[in-house]
C-alpha cells in the first residue's frame, strides 16, 4: 500500500455537531412535531438543494407557497441557522490537530450551503487549519456525485492513492473509493483514531 499523506474531512457530524433539531425543539412543543416537520416540510431533499447552490431565499419562497401556515418556521431555518450548530466534536478536532502537527495535508469536502458556511468558518477556528476546501454550495455539486471528488483532486493536485477520505455517510465513502481514494466511515472519534493509526498517520 502506498503511504498516505493526505486526509480529506467531511465536516457535519465528523468535526462539527450539526442538527436542525437543536433549533426546532425550541419552536415546537413535542419531539413528534419536530420530526414531522423535518420529514415533511424542511426535509433532507429540501436542505440538499441549498447544499447544491440554491439560495435560501428561493428555497424558502418555494416551500412557503406550499405550506403558508408554516412560513415562519420555514424562514427560521435560515434566520436562526446558527442555532442548529451544537459545537465542535472535540475528540475529532484533537485528531485533526495531531494530523496538522505531523504536517499531513488536510482538505475539506463538505455538503454545505455557501450562504451558511461562512458562519461556521467564523465560529470554528480549526476550519482555518486546512490546506484547501471544496464546499458543495460554492461549486454546485454535492456528494456522492463523483464530479465533486474529481474536482477536489484536480484543484489541489491530489494523488488519490495517497489520500484518505473521512465521512459519516456510507454512500459518500463508496463514491470516494470509485475515484481511487481510500475511505473511512466515521462512527466515533475513538474508532477514527484506530483507523488512522493503522494507516500510520497518527
Amino acid at each position: 500500500m502506498i503511504p498516505i499523506n493526505t486526509v480529506i474531512f467531511d465536516l457535519g457530524n465528523v468535526l462539527i455537531d450539526w442538527d436542525p433539531r437543536y433549533l426546532y425543539r425550541k419552536l415546537f412543543n413535542t419531539d413528534d412535531e419536530v420530526e414531522w416537520f423535518l420529514e415533511n416540510i424542511c426535509d433532507q431533499d429540501w436542505n440538499l438543494k441549498h447544499d447544491s447552490g440554491q439560495l435560501f431565499s428561493q428555497g424558502i419562497f418555494e416551500k412557503s407557497k406550499n405550506f403558508p401556515e408554516h412560513i415562519e418556521l420555514i424562514k427560521a431555518w435560515y434566520q436562526r441557522w446558527e442555532e442548529m450548530l451544537g459545537g465542535p466534536i472535540d475528540e475529532s478536532v484533537k485528531i485533526l490537530s495531531e494530523l496538522k502537527e505531523k504536517r499531513v495535508l488536510l482538505y475539506i469536502l463538505s455538503n454545505w450551503s455557501a450562504e451558511t458556511y461562512p458562519i461556521a468558518e467564523e465560529r470554528f477556528d480549526f476550519l482555518s487549519w486546512f490546506d484547501g476546501k471544496i464546499i458543495s454550495g460554492e461549486v454546485g455539486i454535492v456528494k456522492p456525485d463523483l464530479e465533486i471528488y474529481k474536482l477536489l483532486i484536480k484543484r489541489y493536485g491530489l494523488n488519490p492513492q495517497k489520500t484518505v477520505f473521512i465521512d459519516d455517510k456510507d454512500e459518500n465513502i463508496k463514491a470516494a473509493k470509485l475515484v481511487g481514494i481510500y475511505g473511512i466511515q466515521f462512527q466515533n472519534a475513538s474508532k477514527l483514531r484506530k483507523d488512522l493509526q493503522m494507516l500510520k498517520l497518527i
